[in-house]
């Protein structure tokens, strides 16, 4: 059976709407009013599952996929506690639920990566979904996933004996087989009682185990659903209300300076921490100057924070009233905080924001650090193991002063650093060889040049066939080359007019390091995609934007480096940044990794 998705409302008005229309349309078909009934559930925020029994085994596990066709995950599902192997009867049945990563779970997988200097993920869902899809099911064993089943999509289940009228009985019935269910409330057909049953969930959010982004209402009686039937997309029985993004009051401590790999200063709120969406928040990002003075915001002030896209932390607005004299107006300094030199203000650089201040010393520690750093990362050059510390470990060592330092390192030398040890080094010294061969595309892309990501970097790696061409490429050639500009050609013939760019590339080479591109036969491909265009942003749950980018471009999609009102999709993964922000001010739609798949079919 096709595992759809539901209508989404996004207010009380839209909800009430829905019930008192569907009312209507159940009397207009001859039931009667008093009979009609409302199931309401927590939407749970995870991963959609169907799991498959056969004579009461477990016996196939399934993302949702298209709705048609998912992802077979079997052998990961098996190892999750709440998934029963066996039923209490020898049924024969298919079941729908939602996979999720309890909050306890989310903080210990986060602080276990933080120690170990990986990115952390931004929220239990998408932890939850790159768990599932792990390749080694016992590393999906480790990460506490749990699930709530709220649906059963076809079968035998009761031909044991039992029969059901309505959803809350075949819930009931679920729950006697043997499978973690989701709680329902049932409700008259009266729009204020779903309204607070809707309510009640709502304000139960922040104290529950587990994240909910919603609620579900849905005709409780199976007959009417079958009455009603389905429209193209989503059933006419059922809805998904939205909650808004959670907002919570909490205290700005401070404003530090992040300094970024091609210099630009971004202030960053230190915070009272507060729970919000299901994370500890003590940190977000306040972009610009310019958002600092549009919404006031003061080092002391109290302040609302919310998560964009239930993703980055932001502080939507400051809170006069709740001064007392004692707040500071933040203030750019005139110097750099890393190498003291003169900071300038690049109001008009093509970076996607306003009021930049930048440290333009290319020598600036700061800049140095976070450019191997982003050399290393996994959108680059993936160098497993090599994160923020033990980047930081290595220059403080003076093992490394740039990222052609990387591939001189010895295994030795680095077992010596603190927290190290000989199989850590011997692991990095590995993922340091397995490096080499991530191709022209991506080393153009870890370089970090201005204006110049993973998209524009493919492009120009695809039309010069490497980067040896690059030392001879003029503006004019570069900006020749489709969705590549004039301020990206800029950049890059700059880069690469510098002595020191070519001594780098040489040294990278003579390590070898792949620069130059494989041709590859052309993959046949589909246009599952064709005339959509999409910008990439953040780090997505199983795959690099590198692939992502080529998945999309496959079947006929256009990928861009930045948000515009043309853009179809913004593809966003943990840490994303600004790109988010403005899609979201845009109205454009914001998808993750598995609606992604889904929409490919995959």
């Amino acid at each position: 059976m096709r595992m759809g998705s539901l209508t989404d409302v996004f207010d009380h008005e839209q909800l009430a709407s829905f019930v008192e229309k569907t009312t209507a349309a159940l009397v207009d078909g001859g039931f009667d009013k008093d009979s009609i009934e409302y199931s309401v559930e927590p939407k749970i925020d995870g991963l959609s599952l169907s799991l498959t029994y056969e004579n009461g085994n477990l016996t196939m596990g399934a993302t949702r996929g298209d709705g048609t066709v998912g992802e077979n995950v079997t052998e990961n599902v098996r190892v999750i506690a709440d998934v029963p192997k066996k039923l209490s009867s020898p049924v024969t049945v298919t079941v729908r639920g939602e996979v999720y990563m309890p909050r306890k779970s989310f903080e210990k997988l986060n602080a276990e990566r933080e120690l170990l200097g990986e990115k952390l993920w931004a929220n239990p869902r998408n932890a939850a979904a790159g768990s599932l899809r792990r390749l080694d099911a016992s590393e999906s064993a480790g990460r506490g996933l749990s699930i709530f089943v709220f649906n059963y999509q076809t079968g035998d289940l009761f031909t044991d004996g039992h029969t059901a009228e309505t959803h809350a009985e075949t819930v009931l019935r679920m729950g006697e087989l043997g499978f973690k269910v989701i709680p329902v409330k049932v409700c008259a057909a009266d729009a204020s009682a779903v309204k607070d049953a809707v309510e009640a969930i709502g304000e139960s959010r922040e104290g529950l185990p587990y994240g909910i982004d919603g609620a579900v209402v849905k005709v409780n009686s199976l007959e009417m659903r079958e009455y009603l039937g389905e429209g193209t997309s989503t059933p006419k029985w059922a809805v998904a209300f939205k909650f808004p993004p959670e907002e919570k009051k909490t205290k700005l401590l401070d404003i530090e300076l992040q300094i970024g790999r091609t210099g630009v200063l971004t202030p960053t709120a230190i915070l009272d921490s507060v729970r919000l969406a299901g994370t500890t928040v003590s940190r977000a990002t306040l972009h610009n100057i310019d958002i600092i003075r549009e919404r006031d915001i003061r080092i002391g002030d109290s302040v609302i924070v919310r998560k964009a896209g239930d993703i980055i932390p932001e502080i939507v607005a400051s809170v006069p009233a709740d001064r007392d004299g004692s707040e500071k107006i933040f203030n750019f300094p005139e110097s750099c905080p890393s190498c003291g030199e003169k900071l300038i203000h690049d109001d008009d650089d093509g970076d996607d924001v306003h009021g930049a201040v930048r440290c333009i010393n290319p020598t600036c520690p700061a800049q140095r650090e976070r450019r191997i750093i982003h050399f290393a990362s996994r959108g680059a050059m993936n160098i497993e193991g090599m994160g923020p510390s033990v980047v930081k470990l290595l220059l403080d060592a003076g093992l490394i002063n740039d990222v052609a330092d990387i591939y001189t390192l010895r295994a030795e030398d680095i077992a010596t650093l603190p927290r190290m040890g000989e199989k850590s080094a011997a692991n990095l010294i590995t993922s340091i060889e397995r490096s080499k061969s991530a191709g022209a595309a991506r080393l153009l892309s870890a370089l970090g040049i201005r204006h110049t990501g993973e998209s524009a970097s493919a492009a120009i790696v695809s039309h010069f066939g490497g980067i040896s061409a690059l030392f001879d490429a003029d503006v004019s050639a570069l900006y020749e080359i489709s969705d590549i500009g004039e301020v990206t050609a800029g950049a890059v013939t700059e880069f690469f007019a510098l002595p020191e760019t070519r001594d780098l590339i040489t040294r990278l080479s003579e390590s070898g390091v792949v620069t130059e591109e494989v041709k590859a036969e052309a993959a046949e491909q589909s246009n599952t995609l064709e005339g959509l265009t999409f910008v990439l942003t953040g780090t997505l749950p199983t795959m690099t934007r590198d692939e992502a980018s080529a998945l999309i471009k496959a079947a006929g999609g256009k990928v861009t480096g930045s948000v515009s009102k043309k853009t179809s999709y913004v593809l966003a993964g943990e840490a994303a940044g600004s790109k988010l922000t403005k899609a979201e001010a845009l109205g454009v739609a914001v998808i993750d990794e598995a609606e992604l798949l889904r929409m490919l079919n995959k």
